[in-house]
């Protein structure tokens, strides 16, 4: 790190700006069928196999290129890979607009998946190259992890207005204007960046990068609702054999995709190994909200998906604040370990719901989501700043692959959990498919006449709650493991920057770090 590192100016802000358009599509993407996916049901007549397929190939691309991608904008340049993403991101989504099959559709969505993954880790590591002043780098990733956050949430709400007034297609049409921006103003804005002696691609790499991340995502997002299957219990096992296989190579192999020095930067292995706790209860909290202000409450798709962004509020001051407060002396250790606490603390907001608690649900949401953000974004910077800013690109895709295969696990633990708990209060006498899933009791109690379906749906409503109270349990201690875990552990990373050998004024540059 030099001395004295220049600091941004407009036109690196500018340039930030332009970067987060980019990004927020690409986390909104996530989220925008939500809504529309009914609309899509009716016009193209998908098979129940190719409805999954429209929803879930997107995430699973994009899970399984990020690693290719983030090595692969190092040593082409970010900015070329970043506008290639682009221009592929903008086609697919005319081409989903306008799709008139399934099929049509889902290699859309798998293209857009494609752009996805190219887009992310290179916003990143271009945050990464532009702010090279420790201060000002931490401010711009704030804004990276608020917006990733905010697309989530706005995603699922754009989707039903847009087709509550247009057509399905609408929710693609609007990634147009951006991505066009993008390949218009990218070329003078954003300087390119690579690294410069990046050595050969390994190829043998992706595929084995591929058969690692895909399987275990895929099975973990499948078992919250579909249970121990061992279809997806094997997924899981044989995507952690390809992990072993991919970790030998990159230890091994003269030119790695992901090199081992990544992870002899100080704190880059605590950042990702927190950031992955952190997904977790994100992606854990939104398996049981969801369906609690649908099925529990009784609101309509767009009614839940309102009130499900009030917590926004919340979340979009967290990252600043944290950031902040690190500039302004606090050390990062324990603006980390108060993030954890904080999340820890929602979740436990969530245990004394009942099964009319709206407000309760929506504050439990916004403290556990505040923490989340306080943390991703302490950890984000720390990792980049660990490293050098040739390999941002590979450390921003490890960074991201770690929050998918966090928010994956998050949802099949805890959303396993909550599912056991609620099968285990409804009531033998009900039908057998009231005992899978809140959506079937509350489907089978409509039919049922009086009392009989009034009683059903109450004790399904009953049912579910406990078992997100037991899920929210679990979590609270998972998190407060983890910010014993995270004084514990960056306290050391911050003991090894401040040793006995370094100078005052060394000791002094790690603190405006923020560590």
């Amino acid at each position: 790190m030099t001395p004295n590192p220049p600091p941004a100016g407009r036109r690196e802000w500018t340039a930030l700006a332009v970067l987060m358009l980019p990004l927020l599509l690409v986390s909104m993407d996530a989220s925008v069928l939500y809504f529309a996916i009914p609309a899509i049901s009716a016009d193209l007549e998908p098979s129940g196999t190719q409805q999954l397929w429209i929803f879930d190939i997107y995430a699973f691309v994009l899970a399984g290129l990020l690693m290719t991608m983030g090595s692969l904008g190092d040593r082409v340049g970010r900015r070329r890979l970043l506008l290639a993403g682009a221009a592929a991101f903008g086609a697919a989504s005319l081409v989903a607009a306008y799709a008139d099959s399934a099929a049509t559709l889902i290699a859309a969505r798998a293209v857009l998946g494609i752009g996805g993954a190219t887009l992310m880790p290179s916003t990143l590591a271009m945050v990464r190259t532009l702010f090279v002043h420790p201060a000002q780098r931490a401010k711009a990733i704030a804004v990276w992890s608020g917006v990733l956050t905010a697309g989530v949430a706005l995603g699922s709400v754009l989707s039903g207005v847009l087709v509550e007034f247009f057509w399905w297609g609408s929710v693609f049409l609007v990634n147009l204007p951006a991505m066009a921006l993008l390949l218009v103003l990218g070329p003078f804005l954003l300087p390119e960046s690579k690294d410069p002696s990046p050595g050969r691609f390994d190829w043998p790499s992706v595929p084995l990068s591929m058969a690692a991340v895909l399987p275990v995502v895929y099975g973990l997002k499948e078992i919250p609702s579909q249970g121990w299957n061992v279809r997806y219990v094997v997924a899981v096992t044989v995507g952690l054999l390809f992990a072993a296989l991919f970790v030998h190579r990159q230890r091994t192999t003269a030119s790695p995709m992901i090199s081992p020095a990544l992870f002899r930067g100080r704190g880059f292995a605590p950042a990702v190994a927190l950031s992955l706790v952190c997904a977790f209860g994100m992606m854990g909290s939104v398996f049981f909200t969801t369906q609690y202000l649908q099925s529990v409450l009784g609101k309509s798709a767009m009614e839940a998906a309102l009130w499900a962004l009030l917590p926004s509020v919340p979340i979009g001051l967290a990252a600043p604040l944290a950031t902040a407060l690190v500039q302004r002396g606090v050390p990062r250790v324990h603006v980390v370990t108060a993030g954890f606490a904080i999340t820890a603390a929602g979740y436990g907001l969530l245990v004394p719901t009942g099964t009319d608690s709206l407000w309760l649900l929506l504050v439990a949401c916004g403290v556990l989501a505040s923490g989340v953000v306080m943390v991703m974004s302490q950890m984000t910077d720390l990792a980049l700043g660990s490293v050098s800013p040739e390999r941002a690109g590979s450390a921003s895709s490890l960074m991201e692959t770690g929050t998918e295969f966090g928010g994956a696990l998050g949802m099949a633990f805890l959303g396993s959990l909550g599912t056991a708990l609620y099968r285990h209060g409804i009531p033998d006498s009900a039908p057998a498919a009231a005992h899978e899933t809140l959506g079937g009791a509350m489907a089978i109690a409509g039919r049922l006449p009086g009392r009989a379906g009034d009683a059903l749906a109450a004790s399904a409503r009953e049912a579910f709650t406990r078992g997100m109270h037991g899920a929210a349990i679990a979590a609270a201690v998972v998190l407060a493991g983890a910010a014993v875990a995270a004084s514990v552990t960056l306290r050391r990373v911050r003991a090894r920057e401040e040793g006995p050998t370094q100078s005052a004024g060394r000791a002094e540059e790690a603190g405006a770090s923020g560590v």
